[in-house]
């Protein structure tokens, strides 16, 4: 079984290079992050075409999240329980019996924002909501656009991005917390080459030149850490024409 997640960066703009990518990596889970589109504007009929199943939850100019799969999703949630938030970020569904959460973690701009401080609240609760997820759920995946490096081997530049949005200590405490929760970084599983990244800057040639950020990423229950045997970024589709700045990370289940 293969699951993957990646911000398209408008679906609208992207949808030609997502059916493209599943025709190539028929993954059988798909999570989606800023669609930048309305739920009536969604492009359900192509995705059914293509064999795929569709839950999404939209959002005029920012946001939004869909997950495609294979199988009929059940139990699907929209947005963190009891935690109030009128942009869309989260969709959750059970689908062949593995918990899946796609999110799309706030910017947060800058330190001491009302941005960064909404970042902060958001994720509190989504940990919260992990937390009794897991419980119920043993077999969960949360992937999506953290918008949060785990340490400076994530980033390009680490003298130069020291303490900036995406590399601040509260963040990837907060993240770290996530993980603390039994939860483990799919990617960190295997070796990579140095600067595997899966987000990189359109101004100043950042693709080019590897300015990289790896923000994207893909945590695994304890119950799925052993059927992992692969995780991957596929740095393909970032190459095509009007790409999104961001990859598609793809992780393997035996």
């Amino acid at each position: 079984m293969k699951l993957a997640t990646w911000n398209v960066n408008s679906l609208n703009v992207r949808l030609p290079q997502v059916l493209d990518w599943l025709a190539t990596n028929p993954v059988d889970v798909l999570a989606l992050q800023e669609l930048k589109l309305t739920d009536d504007k969604f492009p359900v009929q192509a995705f059914t075409d293509a064999g795929y199943h569709a839950q999404w939850f939209g959002q005029k100019t920012y946001n939004g999240v869909a997950l495609l799969s294979r199988s009929p999703a059940a139990e699907v949630v929209r947005n963190i329980p009891g935690f109030e938030d009128d942009q869309s970020r989260v969709l959750c569904a059970t689908i062949e019996g593995i918990r899946v959460i796609g999110a799309y973690f706030p910017n947060g701009q800058e330190r001491g924002s009302d941005k960064f401080a909404y970042k902060m609240r958001w994720l509190d609760a989504l940990r919260a909501w992990v937390q009794d997820e897991l419980s119920r759920h043993p077999q969960l995946v949360l992937m999506g656009d953290y918008n949060i490096t785990f340490d400076d081997a994530d980033v390009w530049d680490p003298v130069g991005l020291h303490e900036t949005i995406h590399c601040t200590t509260e963040e990837r405490t907060q993240l770290q917390s996530l993980v603390a929760l039994g939860l483990h970084d799919a990617h960190r599983l295997f070796e990579h080459p140095p600067k595997t990244f899966s987000w990189w800057d359109y101004r100043m040639l950042g693709f080019q030149k590897n300015r990289g950020l790896r923000i994207d990423h893909i945590l695994v229950s304890e119950a799925l850490r052993a059927r992992t045997s692969a995780c991957e970024i596929d740095r393909a589709p970032r190459k095509n024409k009007q790409p999104s700045d961001h990859a598609p990370v793809v992780i393997t289940l035996d």
